[in-house]
């Protein structure tokens, strides 16, 4: 919704919004942008009698704000409507899909287009660092946009992605996920499909070979071209059938196109992971279908940045590396802590710090499969302040003390206090705010000097 309010702005309309929690790094970037936040929801935000209200899909009925567009007569529409029909109708959409990673591979798309010299405009889901900024209109015929399976408002309960109309379209993979609006993994795959429905036959689908999942979907019926890629790390190779259109990457950064041509991805911070090298390996397929041969694509993700608070480095404080991520489902947490285990140095150790802050996460959605997601890290510090979610066999299932929960930021910080040591990485995962502890985590080791 923030990338939906500054691309308005830079159409010229005046514009505001109300969050019940605004915070970094999207409060910074509005505010640049000329619009004005509103802490909080009330009726009273309504007084300027705005040409048209944008409702974001954490909305529902029983909202004050909600309440007082609909009993007023305002005219209203989705974020995902507002953006089909006044940036995406008649353009070129290299849209990302998938339950994990569409930040960043849209966000490689969009740098690869830019390199290319293309001008895409985009709406990302975070902030890529060669951008800095999560929307902009663009000047050329691309959109990248950043597809999301979760629905699109409290007057319209279908995925976001339908709006889109994509003729590239990126299937990342899919998991359960969104238990407070999908009933099982079935609803998400028909969403899927509705997703699929809508490329043409001339576009394409870039698909995750190894998802089971995502080749379930297929099968309900696909009529636009297709080409799958191999994430590194599994031994799932590509099928007879899809070795023709595939693609395969290694975990060493070693390229392999459809037509059989290599390349080699240089090392880069930025990829770092299986996870970010597939994620990589669907932006240069994705952007070869809008014309930009691989080889410019590889050159392009040597100067990839990354997205803020996906495997960021906030500092390095007396040895002690501080990263902030915003993996909140297991398989995202897995493998986070797995690409962040392989760059520790010999003696380092892995401290995890986990927000239950999604409503799944809070549901307990995720709980039976968070011990192996955790394992990876030598401690994991567990933060939920809602007291409904019982954490003690989680903890349980970690050896000795290594798995702690806490209800409430101050005490987690005062347990971290004493347990990171130069060589160590410290990695705070959340969805939201997490209250602000990564500066908090940042002060705490400047004040510790080595040794106290």
């Amino acid at each position: 919704m923030g990338g939906v309010a500054q691309l308005a702005r830079s159409q010229g309309h005046a514009v505001t919004g109300s969050d019940a929690n605004v915070y970094p790094p999207m409060d910074a970037q509005l505010r640049a942008a000329g619009i004005e936040l509103m802490q909080g929801y009330s009726s009273a935000n309504l007084n300027g009698n705005p040409d048209i209200v944008v409702v974001g899909n954490a909305l529902s009925r029983g909202n004050e704000e909600v309440e007082a567009v609909l009993e007023r007569g305002l005219r209203y529409t989705s974020g995902a409507q507002w953006l089909s029909e006044h940036f995406l109708f008649g353009r070129w959409v290299v849209a990302v899909a998938g339950t994990h990673g569409k930040t960043t591979t849209s966000s490689m798309v969009a740098w690869i287009l830019e390199y290319a010299g293309l001008e895409p405009g985009f709406l990302i889901g975070g902030v890529p660092e060669n951008f800095g900024r999560s929307a902009r209109e663009g000047g050329g015929t691309f959109f990248v946009v950043e597809a999301d399976e979760y629905d699109t408002a409290f007057f319209d309960k279908r995925s976001k992605f339908v709006h889109y109309h994509p003729r590239t379209a990126v299937l990342n993979n899919l998991e359960y996920d969104h238990s407070d609006i999908f009933e099982d993994l079935a609803a998400i795959k028909k969403q899927f499909h509705h997703f699929v429905r809508t490329v043409p036959p001339s576009g394409l689908l870039v698909v995750n070979q190894q998802d089971q999942h995502l080749k379930e979907v297929l099968t309900m019926g696909c009529w636009s071209g297709k080409e799958y890629f191999c994430a590194p790390g599994l031994s799932v190779s590509l099928s007879e059938g899809a070795k023709e259109n595939g693609w395969q990457i290694s975990s060493a950064g070693g390229l392999s196109a459809p037509d059989q041509n290599k390349y080699q991805l240089a090392p880069n911070r930025a990829l770092t992971g299986d996870h970010n090298l597939s994620n990589a390996c669907a932006a240069i397929a994705a952007a070869r279908h809008a014309g930009v041969p691989v080889a410019v694509s590889v050159e392009a993700l040597r100067e990839f940045k990354g997205v803020k608070r996906r495997l960021d480095l906030l500092g390095n404080i007396h040895g002690v590396s501080v990263y902030d991520d915003f993996a909140h489902h297991p398989s995202a947490i897995a493998a986070t802590l797995k690409a962040l285990r392989s760059t520790l140095g010999a003696g380092g150790r892995l401290i995890a710090l986990v927000d239950f802050r999604s409503n799944s996460m809070i549901a307990g959605t995720h709980l039976d499969s968070m011990a192996d997601a955790l394992k990876m890290a030598d401690f994991a510090l567990l933060h939920c302040a809602d007291k409904s979610l019982n954490l003690d066999a989680l903890c349980n299932a970690g050896e000795g003390e290594t798995i702690t929960a806490f209800q409430a930021v101050d005490p987690m910080l005062s347990h971290l206090r004493s347990l990171p040591e130069a060589g160590d990485i410290v990695v705070c995962m959340s969805n939201g705010s997490f209250q602000a502890i990564q500066g908090q985590i940042l002060t705490m080791l400047n004040e510790q000097l080595p040794g106290s």
